[in-house]
């Protein structure tokens, strides 16, 4: 069997220590576990500022680490997902001190001080993983710092790594309506159709791959008819290379390219543009 290359870190030259006996490559390390230090940065698909993004890492995200070049760029292999790529590495901090917190708000701002009249210093998305320290309140309105000192959070934008999850994942895609399209990206500031099923998801603390193809085998179970069958919120519909979220039997969510957004329209107007295109659905899952 062939091993994806996508979520299994292997080249001819260097491969992770795991897969010895399963590929052949000139060397085989273990890999140093770092964590993403910057609001989020791109995964790309070769050590080069114009190479294809691929996908997205977030803040306090970890990775393992298999190389790091002359040139900036480090080989990794993002924990969320298991996916492979490239990153700068001045995007790499230290695997300590662990999160304490995740980013529950679609977006928020880092303040240089607990106050919302500074000028932020950085976004950060939903998912997003803090190590915060002591809270502040300033004209009443509550803050936590971040562990480090450099910059404090609104209290109400973030929610401690054992709180409860959220309830509903469909509730927690809709906000993302109207976020520009963005091929490989994971974040609030722009995503592709997969990536909005994996964020809205692990809001609810259920972890799913990175592509379509990967989740159309993953998430859930079949739905027995498909679309033929009584649909329902939540329920997945796939085609190849495209996923959408269903808010009800005739209204699907997803982030288009076609429209270049996270959009909502009549399920029955989706399945006519793919039909047009000579694409139907493949399937159907319910999470």
């Amino acid at each position: 069997m062939t091993l994806d290359a996508r979520v299994n870190a292997f080249r001819s030259d260097l491969a992770d220590v795991r897969l010895q006996g399963q590929v052949e490559a000139d060397r085989f390390v273990e890999g140093e576990p770092r964590r993403i230090a910057v609001p989020s940065t791109p995964i790309r698909r070769a050590p080069r500022s114009d190479a294809p993004i691929d996908s997205e890492a977030l803040k306090g995200e970890r990775v393992r680490v298999f190389e790091e070049t002359a040139e900036g760029w480090a080989w990794v292999q993002l924990e969320t997902d298991s996916y492979v790529g490239f990153v700068s590495s001045d995007a790499l901090g230290p695997v300590d001190p662990a999160p304490t917190h995740r980013v529950s708000a679609l977006r928020t701002f880092v303040y240089p001080a607990a106050d919302l009249k500074f000028p932020p210093v950085a976004a950060l998305s939903i998912g997003s993983l803090l190590t915060l320290g002591q809270e502040a309140e300033t004209r009443g309105t509550r803050y936590r710092w971040l562990a480090d000192g450099n910059g404090a959070v609104i209290a109400r934008h973030v929610a401690a790594l054992d709180e409860a999850a959220e309830p509903d994942f469909v509730a927690v895609a809709e906000r993302f309506l109207e976020t520009p399209y963005l091929w490989g990206g994971r974040s609030s500031l722009g995503l592709d159709c997969s990536g909005l099923v994996q964020l809205a998801l692990a809001a609810t603390g259920v972890r799913v791959p990175r592509d379509t193809d990967q989740q159309q085998n993953a998430i859930g179970s079949p739905v027995e008819g498909g679309l033929d069958s009584a649909l329902q919120r939540g329920d997945l519909v796939f085609w190849k290379g495209h996923v959408g979220i269903l808010r009800g039997a005739e209204t699907l969510l997803h982030a288009s390219g076609f429209q270049m957004a996270v959009v909502s329209e009549p399920l029955a107007d989706v399945l006519a543009r793919y039909s047009r295109a000579g694409l139907a659905a493949t399937t159907v899952r319910r999470p």
